[in-house]
């Protein structure tokens, strides 16, 4: 049974000007706009990193227990709710919906960055074994566990919220724990609107980042300049492929793209590691693991009190700051994945098994980097430092010691650009969600009018990004690593209070019990049993 679907003005006006303000003020003075970051930036780093370190290690404890505890029995949609999607579907989405855009861009650059500049506060010689491991085992922080307990965490609180306790489909909901009714006014509100630009600044950086490596790649490939024209035509052609493919709805265009995607993942990583340093990779992925996991600690509070190093803000800050700008839409996303699943499953297959990938990806990908470097067979380190868009580059420079190298380009080329297709579109049917009502498990696709408008906006934003300020010293990927921070800054007090309202509701969940509420969709009105909770008569009155 469908609902009738009607945009939520007081959630979508504000948001939309917000952002139309903040295009043009990028469009009209860049070097501003790119001033404005980095004064923000600036005090969160000062003031605020260790808070995103302490939380980022917390949630990862945090999850692994919900997901092996009593709690991880708990069904999303009750003892009879079944999936919608096959097993492998599911971690084909989870995975190319997560970091699978973001492993493509830094799997080598940025091993091969540690490797060859380490922080000096650490006193690690680059080049050495020492800066190899250190490398590595940096890698494994930055791309495994970290992002998908966040992403996991994020999930669990939209899919227990809207699934087992009825509440509307959207993130102010998760607060119902903590807030009461009150999500269900101006609170819950602000809180979708605070939500959608953090996730459109997030959006912004790394579709950024996609359209930097493909325009380097198509520029070493074809002989062109990478510049401004190219990158203005690449944003147009992933900006309308992804929405159409999220017009498709979930069940045909994401499912297939990230289907085909995760292949070609896995078809990759099997030729590198056939064809590169095999013994090597096995050798360097070993150790640095084992680094990784007896300093494992270390690896998440390290913040440079007394030496001041600039190494925690440039990469660990800004991967955390990009996993939390994400993380309130990616977990409504993930969610309309989890109906008939258990949290343990849910734990399984959006952290561990991703993680795993993310691991095997950086073992292989960043040890043939390594190797290929400490040998003094490649020119990985001379190209970054030489070109401005070397990072970007890097990836495409490393395939010419492969076999088949054009084919293989060509293939990575492809798998870019499903990539940040599949991210792009899971994130503007989730804020097309989140600006409209009726949307249930029954019927969860907003209107395809509404699609376009935050596709098409999201992908102006990304263009500004990687062009802002890029006209004078700075790059488009140093863009795109402020845009980041400045996205997940406020996301990251936000996410704070979601999650401890998370475990509220689930250390309290027999409150809920004596509700007996309808199927997700149904027009039906829930016939109370003795003791219901305000939650049900707030949700029929949002609905």
């Amino acid at each position: 049974m469908t609902t009738e679907k009607r945009i939520r003005w007081p959630v979508f006006l504000p948001v939309a000007c917000l952002l139309v303000v903040t295009a043009l003020i990028g469009a009209v003075w860049p070097d501003r706009f790119y001033q404005l970051q980095t004064a923000v930036v600036d005090f969160a780093f000062i003031h605020f990193g260790w808070l995103f370190n302490l939380t980022v290690l917390l949630f990862i404890f945090i999850t692994l227990y919900l997901g092996f505890s009593k709690f991880g029995h708990i069904k999303f949609g009750g003892e009879e709710a079944e999936p919608a999607t096959s097993k492998w579907q599911w971690f084909a989405i989870s995975l190319t919906a997560g970091i699978g855009v973001g492993i493509l861009f830094w799997g080598l650059a940025e091993p091969i960055t540690h490797f060859m500049e380490p922080p000096q506060a650490l006193g690690i010689e680059p080049g050495t074994e020492e800066a190899a491991l250190f490398s590595m085992a940096s890698n494994l922080a930055h791309w495994t566990l970290a992002p998908y307990s966040i992403y996991v965490l994020a999930g669990i609180a939209v899919a227990y919220a809207h699934y087992n306790v009825k509440l509307p489909y959207s993130i102010s909901s998760t607060l119902y724990p903590l807030l009461g009714k009150r999500v269900f006014g101006g609170t819950g509100t602000a809180v979708d609107i605070l939500c959608i630009f953090g996730i459109a600044g997030g959006m912004a950086a790394v579709l950024g980042e996609g359209v930097l490596q493909l325009g380097s790649g198509i520029g070493y490939l074809a002989g062109i300049e990478s510049g401004p024209l190219l990158w203005t035509v690449l944003v147009g052609l992933i900006t309308c492929t992804y929405i159409i493919s999220s017009a498709t709805g979930l069940k045909r265009g994401i499912r297939f793209l990230a289907d085909q995607n995760t292949k070609i993942f896995f078809f990759l990583l099997a030729f590198v590691f056939i064809t590169g340093p095999t013994v090597f990779i096995l050798n360097l992925g070993t150790q640095s693991t084992g680094v990784f996991l007896s300093d494992f600690t270390e690896r998440f509070l390290w913040n440079s009190a007394m030496e001041g190093s600039e190494w925690p803000r440039w990469w660990p800050l800004f991967h955390w700051s990009i996993w939390l700008a994400y993380a309130p839409i990616i977990g409504m996303f993930l969610a309309r994945l989890a109906y008939g699943r258990t949290i343990r499953q849910f734990v399984c297959f959006n952290l561990l098994l991703p993680a795993g990938f993310g691991m095997l990806w950086f073992w292989v990908f960043g040890g043939a980097a390594i190797f290929y470097e400490w040998q003094g067979e490649s020119e990985f380190w001379q190209l970054i430092n030489a070109e401005e868009s070397g990072l970007e580059l890097s990836l495409f420079v490393f395939l010419e010691y492969l076999p088949f190298t054009l084919l293989i380009s060509l293939l990575m080329l492809g798998s870019i650009f499903i990539s940040f297709t599949t991210l792009a579109d899971s994130l503007t049917t989730t804020v097309s969600s989140l600006t409209t009502r009726g949307n249930t498990y029954l019927d969860p696709e907003p209107p395809t009018k509404v699609k376009v408008f935050w596709g098409s906006l999201l992908g102006v934003m990304a263009l500004l990004t990687i062009t802002a300020g890029t006209g004078g010293e700075i790059s488009g990927i140093e863009a795109v690593k402020q845009m980041a921070t400045v996205a997940g800054f406020p996301i990251l007090f936000f996410i704070i209070v979601q999650v401890t309202a998370t475990l509220k509701g689930l250390l309290q969940q027999t409150r809920y019990d004596n509700v007996n509420h309808p199927i997700p969709g149904s027009k039906e009105k829930p016939e109370a049993k003795k003791g219901e909770s305000e939650a049900g008569a707030a949700t029929d009155r949002r609905e």
